[in-house]
């Protein structure tokens, strides 16, 4: 099955790191993607103590717009090898939950590969596909099992607050 986690709120890979360590709390084989996040969150540290492979780019990138030709191009290398590498596991059946975290920002931002992307909708094994994002395109929310918006209806960060510590990363 598919799960999207989509809309402007809060919460879609919290939600996502949820499911990984139920999973993993009934002995199942989770791995963990992320795309276009390399600095370090505070869900890391607790899933590498459950044993959970993490997949992601450790080349801090900043935000697109402020991105280099020649870094988007690198992020765009680095995502397609990572996307690679999840979806060898998941079509050997070397894990039965793969979380593809902010795979539709990358997607829409033109940095992974869209055809592989699909592909691996498409051709999965026996894993639970979970995608995080915002504004997934129709071709991943028609492939999906489950979709659940998170909807923004008041953050701290319109106050001025920024993100902190052991909350928001």
């Amino acid at each position: 099955m598919i799960h999207i986690y989509c809309g402007d709120g809060k919460g879609k890979t919290t939600a996502a790191i949820g499911l990984i360590c139920r999973h993993v709390g009934t002995n199942g084989k989770a791995v963990l993607a992320q795309f276009l996040k390399s600095l370090p969150t505070g869900e890391l540290a607790s899933l590498k103590t459950l044993g959970v492979p993490i997949y992601r780019n450790e080349l801090p990138h900043g935000f697109f717009p402020n991105m280099s030709d020649e870094i988007k191009k690198t992020v765009r290398e680095m995502h397609d090898k990572t996307l690679a590498e999840v979806t060898q596991l998941a079509r050997a059946n070397m894990c039965s939950l793969l979380v593809l975290d902010e795979l539709c920002a990358a997607l829409s931002l033109g940095l992974i590969d869209r055809d592989a992307v699909l592909s691996l909708l498409d051709d999965h094994g026996n894993a639970e596909l979970v995608i995080t994002g915002r504004d997934p395109e129709k071709a991943l929310l028609d492939r999906a099992d489950y979709i659940t918006e998170m909807k923004l209806v008041r953050h701290p960060y319109e106050k001025g607050v920024q993100a902190r510590k052991g909350i928001e990363f």
